[in-house]
């Protein structure tokens, strides 16, 4: 069997690790000219990083993360809300990771000729018997399955669903990262989430906690663009979380000196995910407004989900696979889209959002995926 991945994010680089660990030959097709990755983290939670010790990373992502001990919920003067200490039983935490060090960990999992980059997606078909991805360079890929793993702007969605608008949530995010020496007192493993209604500051570390991560969310006068790599104004950030914030967070906001401005745009839940050979993943599928921190980690799993249920299958049976393979995830990315936008209603209401559950980080993708099959 061959797979053809369509996006070399972490979700379609995961999900052919997977895929080649259990034994099903799987290629990535990138549009870019060199796979990069903004200046901003992520937190690899409970869930995601029990499918990567599965596929034997779990150590290497102990040596380039920063390990998070504790998660806390303030009041936008510090006062703390809410609370969650990390680390448990079974050994697992949570990691701060930087997105380029991510995707630079799986690529370094894949055999050199298993990433394709400068390869564009403008069309796909498919028969009973195969699919094929058409790309601007004037190649074409042929597989027994096809994912689009293509991201929020994704081409191969319009090929399962009809394409449905984004709509602009009236919220903006800055991000970026700094050196961690910039801020000398921030607590070691630390999260410090400030909400202040419809400003909120999220800090933690990535790369061995050599730098601190930030994302201030705040209301927005205008429509913003949905982009990773619009310039923000680190002088504005200064006065949205100024006057009437924890000493902490003013610390943070104060060392900014390169940011980014992303507008947060929602969509609808897509009901199906497959259509013959061709199955989507990541946030081509399900993406969610940040509240959650779960995008990254939804992804990682839906690639473990998938390559659990077609190792050994009968190319014939592929589209019946994809089908299970929807059963599978759809429900839970649907519980996080709903869950972080219910976070957005809980913080403009100066309440405290949904942090870590044990329906959340308890999770095991492989073993949900082997009853299906």
């Amino acid at each position: 069997m061959r797979v053809v991945i369509v996006g070399g994010g972490i979700g379609g680089l995961a999900a052919a690790v997977a895929l080649r660990a259990k034994g099903v030959h799987a290629d990535v097709y990138e549009q870019a000219h060199r796979l990069s990755e903004v200046g901003a983290g992520f937190m690899l939670a409970p869930n995601s990083l029990r499918v990567l010790e599965r596929l034997g990373l779990y150590d290497k992502v102990d040596r380039i993360g920063a390990s998070i001990t504790g998660f806390a919920v303030c009041d936008a003067d510090g006062t703390e809300v809410s609370s969650l200490s990390l680390g448990g039983d079974d050994g697992y935490t949570m990691f701060g990771m930087h997105r380029a060090d991510m995707v630079d960990l799986l690529v370094s999992s894949l055999p050199g000729d298993a990433l394709h980059i400068n390869h564009r997606c403008v069309a796909f078909r498919q028969d009973d018997d195969r699919a094929v991805v058409t790309f601007e360079n004037g190649e074409s890929a042929e597989g027994d399955v096809v994912v689009g793993a293509d991201g929020i702007h994704s081409v191969l969605q319009q090929y399962v669903v009809e394409p449905r608008d984004p709509v602009f949530s009236g919220l903006t995010a800055y991000r970026g990262v700094m050196p961690a020496e910039r801020v000398p007192d921030w607590p070691d493993g630390a999260v410090r989430f400030w909400n202040g209604g419809t400003k909120n500051l999220l800090v933690y570390p990535v790369r061995r906690g050599e730098l601190l991560n930030f994302v201030a969310f705040t209301a927005a006068d205008e429509q913003t663009r949905e982009s990773w790599s619009a310039p923000g104004d680190p002088q504005r950030l200064a006065v949205d979380f100024g006057d009437g914030w924890d000493l902490l967070a003013r610390k943070v906001v104060s060392q900014v000196d390169t940011t980014f401005r992303w507008g947060i745009y929602d969509r609808e839940t897509l009901w199906q995910w497959s259509q013959g050979r061709l199955a989507l993943l990541g946030d081509a599928a399900h993406s969610m407004l940040p509240y959650m921190g779960q995008g990254a980690n939804q992804a990682i799993e839906d690639g473990m989900g998938l390559a659990t249920l077609l190792e050994g299958v009968s190319t014939a049976d592929v589209p019946h696979v994809l089908v299970r393979y929807q059963t599978l995830r759809r429900d839970r990315a649907a519980r996080f889209q709903q869950g972080s936008r219910f976070n957005v209603e809980l913080m403009a209401a100066d309440k405290a959002p949904i942090l870590g559950a044990p329906w959340m980080y308890d999770y095991d993708v492989e073993a949900e995926a082997r009853t299906l099959r």
